[in-house]
C-alpha cells in the first residue's frame, strides 16, 4: 500500500524532474509561438552589438569626444545591469505564484529553463522579452540622463546585457578552462542543483555578496 506523505513535510525544494540532454521541449500549440521561444546565443550579439555601437559613437560626439566621461558612464551602465540581472532573477524569474495561470507563465519565462538547464536553445533571452526590456531602460535613461549622458549609460547596460547572457550559455555549454569560469561555472550549477534559492547572480557573485544569498558553506 502506498504511504501517503503530506505535502507540508516534502522538500520545498525537491526537484521533481530535470533533464540533463540538450532537448528543446515544447511549450506552445502553435508553431510560431514555439519556435520564437527559443532563441540561439547569437542572436542577442547580432541585435544589440551595433546598438551599443550606434549608442557609443553618438554619445562620444554628444560628449565632444570626452571619452573618459563615456567612459565611466558606460562602465556605470555595466554595473546598473548587475544589479538588475540579480534583481530580475532573484524577485521575477523565481517568484512562486500560486494560481495554475501564474504557475504556468513562471513555467515559460523561467521554470523551463530549470527543467531542462541545458537546452541550448533557450539560455539567452528571447527578443519578446529582451526588445520590451531594452525599450522600457533605454526611454528610462534617456528621461534621467537625455541624449548626454543617458545614451552612455544604456549602452553599458546593453554590454553587462550581453555579458550576462552569453555568460549564461557558456557556464551551461562552453568547456573553458580558465580559473575564473570553471568558478563561475560551478556557482551557477549550485544554482541549479543544489538550491535554486541562492547564487542568482550568473555574470558575478557580488549582489548575492550584498544581500546575503550566496550559497552556505
Amino acid at each position: 500500500m502506498q504511504e501517503n506523505v503530506s505535502t507540508q513535510e516534502a522538500p520545498v525544494k525537491k526537484k521533481l524532474f530535470v533533464s540533463h540532454k540538450d532537448e528543446s521541449v515544447r511549450m506552445f500549440k502553435s508553431n510560431f509561438m514555439d519556435l520564437f521561444s527559443r532563441t540561439p546565443f547569437w542572436v542577442p550579439l547580432a541585435m544589440y552589438v551595433p546598438v551599443m555601437i550606434v549608442l557609443g559613437y553618438r554619445s562620444i560626439a554628444v560628449l565632444h569626444n570626452e571619452w573618459y566621461l563615456f567612459a565611466g558612464l558606460f562602465v556605470g551602465g555595466i554595473f546598473i545591469w548587475s544589479a538588475l540581472e540579480y534583481l530580475l532573477h532573484r524577485f521575477v524569474f523565481h517568484y512562486h505564484p500560486t494560481s495554475e495561470a501564474g504557475k504556468r507563465f513562471m513555467f515559460i519565462m523561467h521554470g523551463v529553463h530549470h527543467d531542462y538547464p541545458n537546452d541550448s536553445l533557450r539560455l539567452v533571452m528571447p527578443p519578446s522579452l529582451s526588445l520590451p526590456l531594452a525599450a522600457f531602460f533605454y526611454l528610462l535613461t534617456w528621461l534621467i540622463g537625455g541624449a548626454q549622458y543617458g545614451e552612455s549609460v544604456f549602452a553599458g547596460m546593453v554590454m553587462g546585457y550581453l555579458l550576462y547572457d552569453e555568460l549564461h550559455y557558456a557556464t551551461h555549454h562552453a568547456t573553458w578552462q580558465w580559473g575564473w569560469f570553471q568558478r563561475l561555472k560551478k556557482y551557477h550549477m549550485k544554482h541549479h542543483y543544489n538550491d535554486p534559492e541562492r547564487g542568482f547572480g550568473v555574470s558575478s557573485p557580488f549582489w548575492d555578496n550584498v544581500f546575503r544569498s550566496k550559497f552556505k558553506a
